[in-house]
């Protein structure tokens, strides 16, 4: 990897803790990652205010997704030659305006501004991850990019539910002015206490170009895909599973859901700590984990003291093998990671943008709502020889 230099913590530094950069990316991430997960929990009362069809106000959920698929390779390709830092303020800046746009007109500029949101929130994910792996050393990289996608997990669990929540206190609204503001926070905080970073080897289209033709890149987007897609179908499902197979009260199911995100927690440290010496080895764990795990989902579904330690265990399987996708792809694209980083991004979010389409499948022949954790263990089956095509060379 090539070797960065930064007007912060020297990486000659022995101290086992990141530098407060990293976690500052984390929380930028976190708010502006809870506006995806807001807008389904306040979609009713969005078509109700706006006057639109249900089925038109869920437009507002894919325009978002599009935007995050298609903004991140682009805006990588825009900002190669900017300074990072440069990149990180511009795209919170352009989210905070596009969010605080949309509130204050009718549907069709909410449309336009959900997907510039997506936009925005692609091209500062992609920039967080090459900058947070400059600030720290190479056998740190995992880690590193674990703790900042860690602000993905804390939106996903946290931040949206309680958007929604306070959105449910005042209007629709209300969650996301609170994304705005945690936003504008965020970009403050990265402009005090983000040091200014910068590659030793000059950025290169041309050499960005030629990294993404590597086969083993691909495979590592294609276990992105996969494994995202295998443990996401689960959770967004899992209330209804919760609730309508489990026969747990409603009371109980956030606090089952935050179980998740607990264990999501455990599987980024425990991920973070072991990818950067052995990444097959936690992608290996997650695969198989998420595979066993869903499986004994959709089994004991039925059993409410069966579902909650799985539902537990379940999201620490899936993250632990998030920051080991990350260091494999920045291994891999050593030398020109931006355009791989913001690819990542991308993979992501279209192995969440998938777990509609293979659901929709499944009802459509009338399969119960278990079957969705049946899909998730299939997806994480398929996952494991793509680890193993991964791991004969070892060039990198």
């Amino acid at each position: 990897m090539s070797t960065v230099t930064t007007t912060g913590q020297p990486h000659t530094m022995r101290s086992n803790r990141l530098p407060i950069g990293v976690y500052l990316l984390a929380f930028s991430l976190f708010a502006m990652g809870s506006a995806e997960f807001l807008m389904a929990g306040v979609l009713p009362a969005v078509a109700t205010d706006l006057d639109i069809p249900l089925a038109s106000a869920g437009w507002l959920i894919t325009a978002f997704a599009l935007g995050v698929v298609l903004g991140g390779p682009p805006f990588a390709v825009l900002s190669l030659h900017w300074p990072r830092r440069t990149a990180l303020l511009a795209t919170q800046l352009v989210f905070a305006a596009a969010v605080v746009v949309g509130l204050l007109t009718d549907h069709w500029v909410l449309l336009i501004t959900r997907f510039v949101s997506g936009l925005a929130y692609a091209g500062f994910f992609a920039v967080a991850a090459v900058t947070a792996i400059s600030l720290v050393t190479p056998d740190r990289t995992a880690r590193a990019s674990g703790v900042v996608v860690s602000g993905l997990s804390v939106a996903m669990v946290a931040g949206g539910p309680a958007g929604t929540l306070l959105s449910h206190l005042t209007d629709w609204r209300g969650g996301f002015w609170g994304v705005a503001v945690l936003t504008v926070a965020g970009t403050i905080a990265c402009a005090l206490g983000l040091p200014v970073t910068k590659s030793a080897t000059k950025p290169s289209l041309p050499r960005e170009f030629a990294t993404m033709r590597s086969p083993r890149l691909w495979g590592a987007f294609a276990i992105t895909i996969l494994s995202t897609a295998a443990y996401m179908i689960s959770f967004n499902y899992l209330a209804a599973v919760l609730s309508d197979v489990a026969r747990i009260p409603q009371v109980w199911i956030p606090a089952i859901l935050a179980l998740f995100g607990i264990g999501a927690f455990v599987g980024l440290s425990i991920g973070g700590r072991i990818s950067d010496r052995r990444p097959h080895y936690a992608l290996l764990i997650g695969a198989v984990g998420i595979a066993l795990l869903s499986a004994l989902l959709a089994g004991f579904a039925g059993h409410p003291t069966a579902v909650v330690p799985i539902v537990f265990l379940l999201g620490i399987a899936a993250f632990v093998l998030n920051p080991a996708i990350y260091g494999r792809v920045f291994t891999i694209a050593a030398d020109a990671p931006t355009i791989a980083g913001a690819t990542t991004v991308s993979a992501f979010q279209l192995g969440i943008s998938l777990t509609p389409v293979f659901a929709a499948a499944a009802f459509e022949l009338d399969a119960p709502i278990t079957s969705v954790s049946w899909i998730g263990a299939i997806l994480a089956l398929i996952t494991i020889p793509l680890i193993f095509l991964d791991r004969p060379r070892r060039a990198t």
